[in-house]
């Protein structure tokens, strides 16, 4: 006769406080809810045993006949599984049937809970009996534990990640509140049981949250470091971490031998791989944040893995929690823990496969890169800087790697080069600053053709961070260099910057003719790309000067060449500028087409056009008697540049004026008490957040809304974009003169316009 299963089970006890996993918790209850098998998956030290226990013990009132526990981590022998079960379970059996039967024959009638803890070696195994054990009966269920699916019908899977952990900048906030990150949490408590008194503190707070993020939230990770807290600060910690697997070697006396160090968990992991998942691991360590599926066919591929086995390879990695898969946009991107990467990177240079892996890795993004480059001034700008910023990570590996190479700046360059919309259109400024002085100062020869170009890219990055000297010594080795070699599209750009330098210095003749120069260049060589970074730029020079009916058609002609490239980032200045001369002449339409600009900008990450456009909304909210949305909208656009640590002093005199006329409007209506509120109002940690705050009021409205036109009306408005006069519109249509004349006053008066270039304008930006 089979005993019955004692009602408590022989779940372990734990000895150490349980932190976190609320999310976890609740879905490991809800999932035994509804079905009999939950397998909880995961990297190895993620805390998988830990939270199968804690989520056992809190359900242990629903199964009278016991939770009860196998743990398989010692077994290596597939065939004693079910014996380690029976043994688990208490089973007194003396017969002579296979331990399988024993086990369905004890549990036939039982509400038991069974954990399987670290099945991932034995998962064949384990699948065998729980599928047989599951089919002979009724009432029981099954938790297991492994770092990779059972794979058999009926299973749940629960992925268990690293705990929370902080970013960089939280350390800046109040201590209290990174309690709520469960990396810290831990450290801080396994670290006082064994350093009583230990505590975070502000002085401590960084390189705490340092170390948390370093060991990625890793439970036996932090379990390690905290043993390493008896004699060391978390400052010298957190520095040491570089070598986490020599700093982190020494745990818990009892654990299994595979849990007793980092090395010795990723050994453990490393063991249960095929040969090409460890070649693949080992190789994909040579990425930076995430990568995507085309990165990893491309750089990791070889006579020994072919491109054509990568997907399966890397989705056997993800299966087992080596590789984590993210779905973004469309497509899925993948990334590797930095533990796990460092370990793989270690493996990597065993093999001897770093330099060669690196070399490629390089490569594929330097492509990358300048193929995004040369489609810039086109429709797919966004879909472009998207692509950049996702790859920020790798761009920055590929570029240490090729400044630190002996074989000379030229690919640094080449890379600086074809990142020069990443730079001053996607808000990374400084950093485009630092690696753009780094490069060319480099040592190399033969690279002239290169550095021409990095010349003025670097130029431009200067200027629009208010460094006009530096931006001027760069234009004037650009244009030695450039009229040395003949190249016209470095003096263009020299010509094109140069403008910009005296317009942001409020000389705005000489701007002028520095930018008609560049774009007679530009014309000759056929470059959009530059005539469409010159076009507005010549026109806001032209507003400055006075001149509204030049401007507005220099804007309707960027518009136009805009459009027919199906390009947007420079029609968004295009329109800025645009409202910005209509707010200059008094027109009742400047906000409308300032916020159609910054409709455009939504899809970018640009700072600087984002925070242009909000100052021109706050001087026309302060223009029109509304004081404290300019004070919301000065302080939304101070949020935006100082994100990227400029102003718009920057950008010319003229600007800063209306910034200083604003701001005293506004002060002097409202007064420094009724300020405050509205300028905390206006705050934004985001250039996203800033835009929505403004477009998504419910009292915007689109550019069209105002002032409909009739069929003829807006037939007349297209032939007026095409450039034709009140007589040719007449033969065109068959009409008279006389008629035309009154449609188009109607048409200035229905949309609030007072030249023929907004009208054509308009049509531009509406698509008519």
């Amino acid at each position: 006769m089979t005993a019955r299963p004692r009602s408590t089970g022989n779940l372990p006890v734990a000895v150490t406080r349980f932190v976190g996993r609320r999310r976890e918790l609740a879905e490991a209850r809800q999932l035994l809810a509804q079905s009999r098998l939950v397998t909880l998956t995961g990297m190895g030290g993620v805390g998988k045993t830990r939270l199968a226990v804690e989520a056992a013990g809190q359900l242990r009132h629903l199964f009278p006949d016991g939770t009860w526990m196998a743990d398989l981590s010692a077994v290596e022998d597939p065939s004693q599984v079910p014996q380690v079960v029976v043994n688990a379970l208490g089973i007194v059996d003396r017969s002579t049937r296979p331990a399988a039967e024993k086990i369905a024959v004890h549990l036939a009638d039982a509400v038991a809970l069974i954990v399987l803890d670290n099945c991932e070696h034995l998962a064949d195994a384990c699948a065998a009996l729980v599928d047989r054990l599951l089919s002979k009966t009724s009432s029981v269920r099954v938790l297991a534990t492994s770092r990779r699916p059972l794979g058999i019908t009926g299973e749940h899977l629960l992925p268990v990640p690293p705990l929370p952990v902080p970013g960089a900048e939280a350390a800046a906030h109040l201590v209290a509140a990174l309690s709520q990150y469960d990396a810290v949490t831990m450290l801080a408590d396994r670290t006082a049981a064994l350093r009583p008194g230990f505590a975070v503190t502000e002085d401590n707070a960084p390189a705490v949250v340092r170390v948390c993020a370093q060991l990625d939230g890793l439970p036996l990770a932090i379990e390690l470091a905290a043993s390493r807290l008896r004699s060391l600060s978390p400052e010298q910690l957190a520095d040491r971490l570089e070598r986490r697997f020599t700093v982190l070697n020494r745990g818990s006396v009892v654990a299994q031998p595979r849990q007793q160090t980092l090395r010795a968990v990723f050994d453990w992991s490393y063991s249960l791989c095929s040969a090409a998942e460890r070649l693949l691991w080992a190789r994909l360590s040579v990425f930076s944040g995430t990568f995507d599926l085309e990165a990893a066919e491309t750089v990791c591929c070889g006579p020994d893995l072919p491109a054509s086995s990568i997907l399966d390879e890397l989705d056997r990695l993800v299966a087992q929690s080596i590789v984590l898969a993210e779905p973004q946009g469309s497509g899925m991107r993948f990334r590797l823990l930095e533990t796990i990467r460092q370990y793989g990177r270690e493996r990597l240079e065993q093999a001897g496969e770093e330099e060669a892996l690196r070399l490629r890795h390089r490569d594929f993004y330097l492509a990358m890169a300048q193929g995004l480059a040369g489609q810039w001034y086109g429709p797919r700008q966004v879909e472009g800087l998207a692509r950049l910023r996702d790859e920020h990570a790798n761009l920055r590996a590929a570029l240490e790697f090729s400044a630190a190479r002996q074989a000379g700046p030229r690919t640094a360059l080449d890379l600086m080069v074809a990142l020069r919309n990443h730079w001053y259109a996607d808000g990374y400024l400084a950093e485009g600053r630092r690696w753009l002085d780094h490069a060319l100062a480099l040592p190399g020869q033969d690279t002239d053709d290169v550095r021409v170009h990095a010349l003025w890219v670097a130029a431009w990055v200067c200027l629009l961070q208010g460094d006009d000297l530096a931006a001027r010594a760069r234009l004037d080795d650009c244009d030695t260099l450039a009229f040395s070699l003949g190249d016209k599209r470095a003096a263009g750009f020299v010509r094109s910057l140069r403008g910009t330098a005296e317009l942001f210095a409020g000389r705005t003749a000489e701007a002028i003719a520095l930018f008609e120069e560049a774009l007679a260049i530009f014309a000759g060589i056929g470059d959009a790309e530059g005539s469409g970074w010159a076009y507005f730029q010549l026109a806001i020079s032209l507003a400055h000067r006075g001149d509204s009916a030049r401007a507005q058609a220099v804007c309707l002609e960027s518009l136009q060449v805009s459009e027919a490239h199906g390009e947007r980032l420079c029609r968004s200045y295009a329109l800025w500028v645009l409202g910005f001369d209509t707010w200059l002449q008094h027109g009742p339409r400047a906000a409308d087409l300032a916020r159609s600009a910054l409709e455009i900008q939504r899809g970018f990450n640009d700072p600087v056009g984002v925070a242009l456009i909000i100052e021109l909304l706050a001087w026309i909210a302060a223009s029109s008697g509304d004081p404290r949305r300019a004070a919301e909208l000065l302080a939304t656009a101070e949020s935006v540049w100082s994100l990227i640590g400029t102003t718009i002093t920057a950008f010319g005199p003229s600007l800063g004026a209306h910034r200083s006329e604003c701001e005293a409007r506004v002060r002097a209506a409202l007064g420094n008490r009724d300020l405050a509120a509205p300028s905390r109002r206006g705050r934004h940690p985001t250039v996203e957040a800033a835009i929505a705050s403004i477009l998504d009021e419910a009292t915007t409205a689109p550019l069209a809304s105002a002032g409909p036109l009739t069929a003829r009306e807006r037939e007349v408005a297209v032939l007026v974009a095409d450039g034709l006069s009140n007589r040719a519109i007449a033969a065109r249509l068959i009409i008279s003169q006389r008629t035309v004349d009154g449609h188009v006053e109607r048409i200035l008066a229905k949309l609030g316009f007072t030249s023929r270039a907004q009208v054509a304008a308009w049509t531009v930006v509406e698509g008519k």
